[in-house]
């Protein structure tokens, strides 16, 4: 039976949380997109968003490479992408992949915090994108080396992660095995697991 993308979204959206804004409870990663292109106007909010995350010291230690499918870019980032992810991602409109300076601007002292600030930065724009009918999935398997030397990112710069961006599309669509973990349900911690007052005693919420 075909999984309409209405039914999707209803089955992968999280579960009412009162007060928990709705956008996040709607953000989610899917693996199947639609060969619909991203407008410039949507990516540019998308990266305004991205823009105004907190950094230690304002520091915006982050840069985006996004690549348009058809364009070198694109390829570039496709390439560096392990062969699994390589057998979804290629439906994907936006590919990108961010990186982070590992000094202080004004200073030179190394930022320890850098790749958690680009990882802010790619959570606002994830949840600019699902403001905007879009989605995105993160991923960490890609060569990070290969990816370096495709685009001459400086031993100055951490790599980040492999952002897919687009429209969802058709789940039957995926490649065999894939569609069972679309259609599973969304699970998390508890927060007595992660909110903590002291190590491995649950704070009291």
């Amino acid at each position: 039976m075909p999984h309409t993308i209405e039914d999707i979204e209803k089955l992968k959206h999280a579960p009412a949380v009162p007060g928990v804004i709705e956008v996040i409870l709607e953000r989610w990663s899917p693996r199947a997109f639609a060969n619909k292109p991203v407008s410039k106007h949507d990516l540019r909010m998308i990266f305004e968003a991205a823009r105004w995350a907190a950094s230690s010291y304002n520091e915006q230690p982050w840069r985006f490479l996004v690549g348009h499918k058809g364009d070198a870019t694109y390829q570039k980032i496709f390439d560096s992408l392990v062969e699994f992810n390589q057998s979804w991602a290629s439906s994907a409109p936006v590919l990108i992949l961010s990186a982070a300076s590992k000094t202080f601007a004004h200073n030179g002292a190394p930022n320890k915090y850098a790749v958690h600030d680009t990882g802010a930065a790619t959570a606002y724009l994830s949840l600019q994108a699902t403001a905007l009918g879009l989605h995105t999935h993160s991923m960490a398997g890609f060569d990070q080396d290969k990816a370096r030397a495709a685009f001459g990112i400086p031993d100055t710069f951490h790599i980040g992660a492999v952002t897919a961006l687009g429209y969802l599309g058709d789940v039957d669509n995926l490649p065999e095995g894939l569609i069972d973990r679309e259609l599973a349900k969304r699970e998390r911690k508890p927060l007595s697991e992660i909110v903590l007052s002291g190590w491995e005693k649950a704070a009291e919420l």
